[in-house]
């Protein structure tokens, strides 16, 4: 499961020389909201099945279709799901990150996707590993998440969470832009190119990786920054540490977005920044 805030720590409980994030076993999960991608075939009726088997060993549950849902948003901050479980890929995974991470609600994803690289159980496997999870025997992951800000002028137009990545890049017409970064107030470097990644080590083996960037262990806590498709500017990565602050500045004449986790492109005007 993945824990994007913080939970109690053990101490290396399981002998692997650091300290490893860890959920106490005396957590049993006794109400569990089931995130759904409805754009699945089959996700309906494996949600169905997987509420009666939880069902059957005493869990509450409910079933949710749409992660922009203010009600299912209510009821994780009163705190009426201590687990939540995701039925699709990793973009569902990533919606439900987005979604719980404020409420300190653990996730589990049971992949139904293509590639699911962040989810945890297969779709044939659920029913196998649940029981042991559902009497409090597993472990948890924790996840640092970053928070991308749109900035114009002195105006904050928009925040939002980010587990993977967030991407300032070009629009529409293929030509590079131009982005200045900055970390804590210092200039960094100026880029010619095609956009700039800012990633969690989570993210580092998503865009990042395909943009050429080193894999980093999602345990870590760090910041990783890398061009997409520079010209005649910095192509190394560069690794910062956690509490570090990222300005992204745009310089263009012509379109630039922005990206967080995949989600649909923000327009970005000249001077705009991400932080």
């Amino acid at each position: 499961m993945e824990q994007p805030i913080n939970p109690e720590r053990l101490k290396d409980p399981q002998g692997l020389g650091y300290n490893t994030p860890m959920r106490p076993p005396s957590f049993k999960p006794r109400s569990v909201v089931i995130l759904v991608y409805a754009g699945i075939n089959g996700s309906a009726a494996e949600a169905q099945q997987l509420q009666s088997f939880l069902a059957q060993h005493g869990v509450r549950s409910a079933v949710c279709n749409s992660t922009s849902d203010p009600a299912l948003r209510a009821s994780l901050k009163a705190g009426e799901y201590d687990l939540a479980v995701t039925l699709g890929g990793d973009g569902t995974l990533l919606r439900g990150s987005h979604l719980c991470a404020p409420y300190a609600v653990p996730l589990l994803g049971i992949n139904m996707g293509h590639f699911g690289f962040l989810t945890e159980i297969k779709q044939e496997e659920w029913a196998e590993k649940l029981p042991a999870l559902l009497e409090g025997n597993f472990w948890l992951e924790e996840r640092m998440m970053l928070r991308a800000t749109h900035r114009r002028g002195d105006k904050d137009l928009g925040s939002w969470d980010v587990l993977n990545e967030v991407v300032v890049c070009r629009g529409q017409f293929v030509r590079p832009i131009r982005l200045q970064a900055r970390v804590d107030g210092y200039l960094l470097t100026t880029y010619v190119a095609d956009g700039l990644i800012a990633a969690t080590p989570t993210g580092s083996s998503a865009y990042a990786l395909a943009a050429g960037g080193p894999i980093l262990p999602p345990e870590l806590r760090n910041i990783l920054i890398i061009p997409v498709a520079p010209h005649l500017s910095v192509d190394r990565a560069i690794i910062l540490a956690e509490g570090a602050c990222v300005t992204i500045h745009v310089n263009t004449a012509h379109e630039a977005v922005f990206s967080v986790d995949g989600q649909p492109s923000v327009v970005m005007l000249d001077d705009d920044e991400i932080h």
